[in-house]
């Protein structure tokens, strides 16, 4: 077993809205963008001030990954006051959590309750590594650790090839799937020929939103942020993700199709309490 200490850089502070419309191409792209999140045979963890998000990655090759607990959580083990989900994008892997095994197939989840002490990540095959994104929140109430497929994702079709935005969206963990106390989490999968997601655009200040995109190979996404009448957009390669603040949009459109998982937390799990932004208004 492989303990590589996953201790995060310094904790991600993001600027304020007002802020955010002064700031320069790296400015913004070292406040919202994270990057190197996969590197093999370690986790990679940032912590962040935005509603206590950590995010990251881990890559298991030869030996299981240990996730360390971190001076920042404050407690005694890393989920002895969070809980945590994590999305497989790479080969058929294992999780083990307090001395169970758990199968997370390719493109299935994880849901770790608070409480667990030990949790360990693995891949079947080194030479096909699992690669977990990982997300992680406070918790105030325990929630069982839960796997789940494919096959067992909510899922729901949306929009049109005239609009290229057909896409398929997977609900893993949320009010009707996975119990948790407050994280939710799934992925979206856009049809072949269509660029958009969430278009229009919406904010929720109720909960904080995190996207990480991937299956884009070496083609570019241009996501778009800030608030509705000061827009602002990120260009993100493979395997990135991007911290949205409630009162941030969060809409991307890509050279071709992709996928992206989606995190939230905050003040509730409705997946449809949003805020819709009309494309005419937006500045």
């Amino acid at each position: 077993m492989n303990s590589t200490l996953s201790t995060p850089e310094a904790i991600r502070r993001l600027p304020r809205p007002q802020d955010v419309a002064r700031l320069t191409t790296a400015e913004l792209r070292a406040a919202f963008q994270l990057s190197g999140l996969f590197v093999p045979g370690a986790i990679k963890l940032q912590f962040t001030d935005l509603d206590r998000f950590v995010v990251g990655g881990a890559m298991p090759t030869v030996a299981a990954l240990k996730l360390e607990n971190s001076l920042e959580t404050g407690r005694k083990f890393f989920l002895e006051r969070r809980e945590l989900g994590a999305i497989n994008i790479g080969g058929a892997g294992t999780v083990t959590v307090d001395g169970k095994n758990f199968a997370v197939e390719t493109e299935g989840c994880i849901y770790i309750g608070m409480g667990a002490k030990e949790v360990l990540f693995a891949s079947r095959d080194a030479k096909q590594p699992a690669k977990y994104f990982i997300l992680s929140c406070p918790a105030h109430a325990t929630h069982p650790t839960v796997t789940a497929t494919t096959a067992d994702a909510a899922t729901i079709p949306l929009g049109t090839p005239a609009m290229a935005n057909q896409r398929v969206i997977r609900q893993y963990i949320h009010e009707r799937g996975i119990q948790s106390c407050q994280l939710v989490m799934g992925y979206t999968v856009l049809a072949e020929g269509s660029v958009w997601n969430t278009f229009p655009p919406h904010t929720h200040n109720r909960r904080t939103e995190i996207y990480f995109y991937f299956n884009l190979g070496d083609r570019v996404l241009a996501h778009f942020m800030g608030e509705p009448t000061e827009t602002r957009h990120l260009f993100m390669h493979d395997e990135e993700a991007v911290l949205s603040p409630g009162w941030s949009i969060h809409s991307g459109c890509g050279q071709g199709n992709y996928k992206f998982i989606w995190g939230m937390a905050g003040e509730n799990q409705r997946f449809d309490d949003m805020d819709a932004v009309k494309p005419l208004d937006l500045r």
